[in-house]
């Protein structure tokens, strides 16, 4: 084959591959963009547009459902991040680095929760909370949270860990550092990326969860995405576009300040490398 045709070629499928990839990405954003518009609406239900309007960013502080609401669903979702990702290190830790007694059985049992329907998972742990008397509330939103994001974090973090090279901290035991101080200096900082995107998959996971926030909840407070669940009955309203509005800008700007952060992190390992 001559080489314009292979280029002929080359430029068809990555052509097909543009062109695919842009209908992934409208299809998954287009939905997002219109509801950030309509945060706009000066209309009530969002069926036409009607002029642009900032009242329902107004209204939405002085909504104290949905404020509660959130903050009740921020709370757990950091809580459920601090805890899954301080289990997550450890057990990642000890998981990939140390060999013993049933360590294939416990890495096999880790995507139990993963793969297992959430539903499954809610109905199961109901069952026990009624059994024991635990009143359902924000501490059965929180055990039912971590019970799918601790296996969450265990496989992000060993997945870091994998491609270490543990020489560092031999190294630095040698010449007479703690275990504690070889972690803090030489081990947490190696995956500290992986920390990152397991607190971020976690905070994610947790905060956005329907299934077990509403199964476990309590009569007294509901979680936000339980709370819109509930209004899609009567209609959601435009306060909480506006709402959804801030939590992705939020985000992006989160991610954006990660990345950046874990691209810092390599140069700084590569220069330390170097030296």
């Amino acid at each position: 084959m001559s080489n314009s045709k292979l280029r002929k070629k080359n430029n068809l499928s990555n052509l097909i591959g543009m062109i695919y990839s842009l209908a992934i990405y409208t299809v998954l954003y287009i939905p997002v963009l219109v509801m950030m518009i309509f945060s706009f609406n000066n209309q009530r239900y969002n069926y036409y547009w009607n002029g642009f309007t900032t009242q329902w960013y107004a209204k939405l502080f002085t909504n104290s459902t949905v404020i509660g609401s959130l903050w009740y669903s921020v709370i757990i979702a950091v809580l459920a991040t601090l805890i899954s990702v301080t289990i997550g290190t450890i057990g990642a830790l000890g998981l990939r680095k140390y060999e013993f007694k049933g360590r294939k059985a416990i890495n096999n049992m880790l995507y139990i929760p993963i793969i297992v329907p959430e539903i499954v998972m809610a109905v199961a742990l109901l069952i026990v909370f009624m059994k024991v008397g635990f009143a359902l509330g924000m501490g059965s939103i929180l055990i039912g949270h971590c019970t799918f994001c601790i296996p969450y974090a265990v496989v992000t973090i060993k997945g870091r860990i994998s491609g270490d090279d543990y020489s560092l901290e031999e190294a630095s035991m040698d010449l007479g550092a703690s275990r504690i101080q070889t972690f803090i200096n030489v081990t947490l900082p190696s995956i500290f990326p992986g920390v990152m995107s397991a607190a971020f998959l976690s905070f994610t996971l947790s905060i956005d969860d329907v299934v077990m926030s509403n199964m476990l909840s309590g009569a007294k407070n509901s979680t936000l995405p339980v709370l819109i669940l509930s209004m899609n009955k009567s209609g959601v309203t435009p306060d909480i576009n506006a709402l959804t509005t801030i939590m992705i800008l939020i985000i992006v700007i989160a991610m954006i300040l990660n990345n950046k952060i874990n691209n810092a992190l390599k140069k700084r390992r590569k220069v330390e490398g170097i030296l």
